[in-house]
């Protein structure tokens, strides 16, 4: 644990998810695996699709719609769709293409297994601080039994703007009843987890369990309050 800046008194705890939680890398990679065999076997003209069509349908579609990326579920099915209309399916065929591959995607991107580490670091802040999740992603705490120690999930494109955009913070807030620098943010994105809850008026602490990016990619003025490297030395808090 290493502090940045000087923490001070917090009465609630907002936290991401992805990567934050748990490692959600080769849960993304899996899904997005099982849905491209799936688009493969879906009709004759996508037999030779590859991951890279679907990324760069995705990256072309942000292009034209820059604010789509605040809802994954959006973003992703629509791009799709667009690789299927591309592909020569008739509109019909592509609209349930889309569907169905959704429905495979987030089937396996909530196949998460949750450590016993972390249900412990989870079960112990909520017994002494609210708590909420924020994230810019699609992942169900429900299905991963999560949801039982948070008083809320708020997701980007249904609460608001992603992170960093303010919106999903002030929420959290409002919902907590509690002022935005009476809490404390966990994240693992400098860009996203840190930079959003400073602005937003919050304490933050950028956990690096997962994703190891570096300080050079942000601010110096967007420090984080504290780092750690695992998720349970938030206990030293308690």
């Amino acid at each position: 644990m290493h502090f940045y800046r000087t923490l001070q008194p917090f009465h609630a705890i907002t936290l991401d998810l992805d990567n934050t939680l748990y490692d959600n890398y080769p849960i993304i990679n899996q899904a997005e695996e099982k849905s491209l065999l799936f688009l493969q076997q879906y009709h004759p003209a996508l037999s030779k699709i590859q991951k890279k069509d679907y990324y760069q349908a995705r990256k072309t579609l942000r292009l034209t719609e820059p604010d789509i990326y605040h809802d994954v579920n959006y973003w992703r099915w629509k791009s799709l769709k667009i690789i299927l209309l591309q592909s020569g399916l008739t509109k019909h065929e592509a609209q349930l293409g889309a569907d169905y591959t959704m429905e495979i995607i987030i089937h396996w991107r909530n196949k998460i297994s949750i450590s016993f580490s972390t249900h412990d670091v989870l079960s112990a802040l909520s017994s002494k601080w609210p708590l909420i999740a924020i994230t810019n992603g699609n992942a169900n705490p429900v299905f991963c039994g999560l949801q039982k120690y948070f008083q809320d999930v708020l997701r980007a494109g249904i609460h608001g703007r992603a992170k960093p955009y303010t919106d999903m913070y002030y929420l959290a807030s409002k919902r907590f009843g509690i002022s935005c620098k009476n809490i404390l943010h966990v994240g693992d994105d400098l860009n996203t987890d840190v930079k959003g809850a400073i602005h937003a008026g919050m304490q933050s602490c950028w956990i690096s369990q997962y994703n190891l990016n570096r300080f050079f990619s942000i601010d110096t003025k967007l420090l984080p309050h504290l780092k750690i490297s695992k998720l349970a030395s938030l206990t030293y808090l308690l």
